[in-house]
């Protein structure tokens, strides 16, 4: 509904409605700048000398005029075409809607967050309680505390193999941040970031926000979801900026073996222009015989390597929000500056804490080392469960805490009450209806042959998944080809 306010000398000569009052014309008629806007209200109440007015309607476009004739201006609404680009994160999209069904009494097992069930260790948490206590809750340095980034430093060397000067370490609002800030850092418009897929779901869309092209490689369940050299050299151009790695990888739990990775380096000492991301946050959940190798900590390869790591999986720190990033200081500190006109520096709540976990001993102590365990046991019985269905292909995950499965075998099926099984979301769709069970469609990961199930639950909460699951699927009838 549009409204005109038309000048009028009974108008008081002070009035204003949203724009500001300029005074009285030589027709002794009141003057105001143009302007038009937009407003949600269930009501606007308007009082003149006509009378009062009750306008109903859920947008109101008042526009002013300067003078008589003048065409009214719209609103401009449009958004940038960089967030129009990025898709949201389908990851958030079940969880959220899973959350709203249990919210209704429905009874979903929710399977979809990558979120450890364990509280966070009680040494972290008194260090956090301590830290509010003692009235350490100001500002702290952009780049963080120097005790944590010392103690960081530490880290890296002990258990990497990797050495940094506290200058050359970022403490951000979570590993997300940091790998986001790193893209921003180093990318150029049309640069490309190579992504293997599977892969976490925003790694594609940071890179469209950064204004770079994701260039998705795909790798095989055959092949334990691992990159393969040979594919990753013939896909590099001189607009290759960024390859990113994530080990142990969120969807599908593959951890690189040293000798594959040093394959991988040298296919990027080729090209001078590639630099290489590594995102570690998984790197203690990780099940032997797997070991876990920094990419920095190859020959040749610290110069160009950005380390991500962080506290929210293996410390069960996903509430502290609390990463860092390590590299050249060049790379360092050009995302310290897009973080001091960004967020600033971290919680000092958190960065207390972070200290603490580091403090526990080598890779988290037995704190971590128990959850480990229980993580491994989790994954033991569901691989052994969903071994038990036809047509499931997977490979076992030798770290994190997901289980990326293939159940492409049952495309096609067409159910009662349901419609027809096309792909990894209608599945999934299907699941959350017929089985109460939020799992991820392998599509938001790029491989729509698989879902991705999160283990980060109780062993009765997954053995209850498991049985709604098995009875969902077992009802099905894989399509027959003609």
């Amino acid at each position: 509904m549009a409204l005109s306010l038309q000048s009028s000398s009974t108008i008081p000569p002070r009035l204003r409605f949203g724009g500001e009052f300029l005074g009285l014309n030589s027709s002794s008629e009141p003057t105001f700048r143009s302007l038009s806007f937009t407003y949600p209200l269930r009501s606007l109440s308007l009082t003149s000398l006509e009378g009062t007015r009750l306008v109903k309607s859920r947008v109101v476009s008042a526009v002013v005029r300067e003078q008589i004739g003048l065409d009214p201006m719209e609103l401009d609404i449009s958004l940038s075409p960089r967030v129009n680009s990025v898709k949201p994160s389908k990851t958030v999209a079940i969880t959220d809607q899973a959350t709203a069904l249990v919210q209704a009494g429905v009874p979903v097992i929710r399977l979809a967050a990558g979120e450890p069930d364990f509280d966070t260790p009680v040494p972290i948490a008194e260090a956090g309680i301590n830290a509010i206590r003692e009235g350490y809750t100001r500002y702290t340095p952009n780049a963080g505390t120097m005790e944590l980034r010392q103690a960081i430093c530490h880290k890296l060397k002990e258990e990497n193999g990797i050495s940094y000067t506290p200058d050359q370490v970022l403490v951000s609002n979570g590993a997300k941040q940091s790998i986001h800030q790193a893209l921003l850092a180093v990318c150029s418009p049309g640069d490309e970031v190579i992504i293997p897929a599977p892969f976490w779901v925003s790694y594609p869309e940071m890179a469209r926000l950064a204004d770079a092209t994701p260039v998705i490689l795909p790798t095989s369940l055959s092949e334990n979801f691992l990159l393969d050299p040979k594919l990753l050299e013939s896909k590099l151009t001189e607009k290759s900026r960024l390859l990113i790695l994530c080990s142990p990888s969120n969807p599908t739990g593959s951890v690189y073996p040293k000798r594959l990775l040093e394959e991988i380096a040298q296919v990027v000492a080729k090209h001078p222009r590639l630099l290489v991301l590594c995102d570690e946050i998984y790197e203690h959940i990780i099940y032997a015989p797997a070991t876990h190798t920094s990419f920095a900590s190859l020959p040749g390869m610290w110069e160009r390597t950005l380390t991500v790591n962080g506290f929210s999986k293996a410390f069960a720190m996903t509430g502290w929000r609390l990463g860092y990033l390590a590299g050249p200081k060049h790379f360092v500190a050009a995302c310290g500056k897009i973080q001091s006109q960004f967020t600033s520096g971290a919680s000092s709540i958190s960065q207390k804490a972070a200290v603490a976990a580091l403090g526990m001993g080598y890779a988290g102590g037995e704190d971590v080392s128990i959850m480990v365990q229980a993580f491994r046991e989790r994954r033991d019985f569901l691989v052994k469960s969903f071994g038990e269905l036809e047509g499931v292909k997977m490979s076992e995950p030798q770290g994190a805490f997901y289980l990326f499965l293939d159940f492409s075998f049952y495309y096609g099926t067409d159910t009662e009450g349901f419609g027809k099984i096309e792909n990894s979301e209608s599945l999934c769709r299907y699941l959350l209806d017929k089985g109460q069970v939020a799992l991820v469609p392998g599509s938001a990961f790029g491989d729509d042959s698989c879902i991705r199930i999160s283990y980060a639950a109780s062993l009765t909460t997954l053995e209850a998944a498991v049985e709604r699951i098995k009875k969902a699927i077992i009802s099905l009838r894989p399509a027959v080809p003609v």
